[in-house]
């Protein structure tokens, strides 16, 4: 009993000391376990911190900026890292940067303006006209009756002088008794004498003809209409035993040895013109043959109907090859006159609103590719170039393809822009691009306006009419909405639901103009809303939304709505980035 009991304390004593040396290793590897732990989970906390911050944007469409890898909504491309926010937006204070793989993918490529001698080839229009100085018109000079006639039918060329009808006249044979008479008392009256022989000339009788009456003291019964020019008779007002007044007109006679070649010119193409510019051109008759001329007159008025001028080329014809009104086709290659070398850029590089014209400028020296906003002024259009006046020097580097997709990120970053001059920042996750592109997440470069309205022919809108108009447009609202979710099915539900609510319009409520523009509008809305509602293609509706959002445009500017405000917007990312407008509810 002794020994068990000795050797039970002794058992206790190793026991203890074990669990004394197990806590204090515990402690040890369970307090440094817990350290390492805790630096694991702020690791990754840091790391998941990193990756909020962390924006995902798309090569092609910089608007759209996502918190996580993926594919663009807009064109289905991997997206690629950008740093974090923050700095992304302050990049953009020093231009507008696109990386080396943007520019790639967006085909931007650019050229340095130079200098050079601005040179367009124009082709004209025409027809072969004849030289009006060349044209003579014979009228009768006196009444009387056609006797003969010497030129039997139109066309019949003649010489200067010769006969082209006999004319018998009762008042002509009365005028020459009084010349006979006068003649014989000439040296005692000679004033009577002059009288009578005046009073012939100005009927165009020749002095040679009035000495011969004088001679034989007869008066000549019949009398010749004659030539005044060589040339064609290319008109025959009279026949055999017609009577004619005094003023009548007879016979039109044309010299066509030299003709006019009438070109029609465009407003746009008149810097390019100059009197005595060389000039080739083909006719539709002889098409292996080339004539050359030189412009001699270009019509100072244009016309306000064509917007074109008269650009005149006057040409010898001595075998009468070319025929009052032939075709012409005619190639002028000019330059602007009284000018040297003019800055030229592509026409690639520009982008026009209609009132600015706008380019992107490289700027040099930079660590990435950077682009400035540039507005200028340009001149004539010169082949596939413009001319620039001002805004541009020689040797600047500009961005002459993708140029739309700077000006994209110009107006994301709230920069000054093509669409947005004003430089303020575009809001994100604006459902245009959702409506028009597919783009859930992303963002979109829009211009907003508020849609004015004639608050004077508002008025005169019939109440009811304007209620029922309303309703539509909240039905048009509605259906904007769901192309949101990119769902065919429900874009028809809802572009019915607009059908059904433009029915119910009564328009015997608007009386004259307004009835008739209403149906006017009807003609772009109705189809629109057909379209959309028979097929089965997101991408067919959005094209046909844009003629419902035009004809809506137009109704609301006219008849205006009931207690709601609208917005007209664009996106010139739309329709295959031609560009499109629509109605919204809100400014953003």
């Amino acid at each position: 009993m002794k020994t068990n009991i000795n050797i039970n304390k002794k058992n206790l004593r190793n026991i203890a000391i074990a669990v004394v040396a197990g806590l204090m290793l515990g402690f040890v590897f369970f307090h440094n376990g817990e350290n390492k732990t805790t630096g694991e989970t702020n690791g990754q906390a840091t790391h998941e911190h990193e990756n909020e911050s962390q924006i995902w944007t798309c090569s092609m469409h910089p608007q759209v900026r996502l918190d996580h890898p993926g594919k663009c909504p807009i064109c289905g491309m991997d997206l690629i890292p950008l740093e974090n926010l923050d700095k992304s937006e302050a990049s953009f204070s020093a231009g507008i940067p696109m990386s080396e793989e943007a520019m790639k993918l967006a085909d931007i490529t650019t050229t340095e303006v130079k200098r050079a001698y601005p040179q367009k080839a124009l082709q004209l229009l025409g027809k072969v006209k004849p030289d009006e100085r060349n044209i003579s018109e014979l009228t009768a000079r006196f009444g009387g009756r056609i006797e003969k006639l010497f030129v039997n039918f139109t066309g019949q060329k003649v010489r200067k002088g010769e006969r082209l009808a006999v004319i018998y006249s009762p008042r002509l044979v009365s005028a020459q008794k009084e010349l006979i008479e006068a003649w014989k008392t000439r040296e005692s009256n000679p004033a009577l004498y002059q009288a009578a022989r005046n009073k012939l000339l100005v009927w165009d009788i020749t002095d040679k003809q009035i000495s011969k009456i004088e001679q034989s003291g007869e008066p000549q019964t019949y009398f010749d209409v004659l030539s005044p020019i060589s040339g064609t008779v290319t008109m025959r007002h009279v026949a055999v035993g017609d009577y004619v007044k005094e003023g009548s007109a007879l016979f039109r006679v044309v010299d066509l040895s030299r003709v006019w070649i009438m070109f029609e010119a465009y407003e746009t193409d008149l810097p390019w013109l100059n009197v005595n510019d060389p000039v080739t051109f083909t006719v539709h008759s002889m098409p292996g043959k080339e004539f050359k001329g030189k412009i001699s007159f270009i019509d100072p008025v244009l016309n306000p109907q064509t917007r074109i001028a008269n650009v005149r080329v006057a040409v010898n014809n001595p075998n009468d090859e070319l025929k009052p009104e032939m075709f012409a086709d005619g190639m002028v290659h000019s330059s602007i006159a009284g000018k040297g070398e003019q800055l030229l850029i592509p026409k690639t590089a520009l982008l026009w609103t209609g009132k600015r014209s706008v380019v992107y400028v490289k700027i040099p020296n930079t660590e990435e590719p950077r682009f400035e906003y540039r507005e200028i002024t340009i001149g004539p259009e010169t082949g596939d170039n413009y001319v620039v006046e001002s805004g541009l020097k020689e040797g600047e580097e500009i961005a002459v393809n993708g140029v739309f997709s700077i000006d994209a990120s110009a107006q994301l970053s709230g920069k000054v822009s093509m669409m947005n001059p004003e430089g303020t920042k575009a809001s994100a996750g604006h459902n245009h691009g959702q409506m028009n592109m597919g783009n859930q997440t992303g963002q979109s470069a829009v211009a907003t306006e508020p849609l004015k309205q004639e608050q004077a022919e508002i008025q005169k809108v019939n109440l009811a009419f304007m209620n029922q108009l309303t309703a539509v447009y909240n039905k048009y609202l509605a259906m904007k909405d769901a192309f949101v979710a990119s769902d065919p099915s429900k874009v028809k539900k809802e572009a019915g639901k607009v059908s059904s609510t433009l029915k119910n319009v009564d328009m015997e409520l608007l009386k004259g103009a307004q009835h008739m523009n209403w149906m006017d509008y009807l003609g772009t809305i109705k189809p629109g809303l057909e379209e959309i509602q028979s097929s089965g293609d997101i991408e067919v509706q959005r094209k046909a939304v844009i003629k419902v959002s035009h004809g809506m445009y137009e109704a609301v500017k006219a008849f205006g709505l009931s207690n709601e405000k609208a917005y007209y917007q664009f996106c010139p990312m739309a329709n295959d980035n031609q560009g499109a407008y629509w109605l919204s509810a809100n400014s953003e």
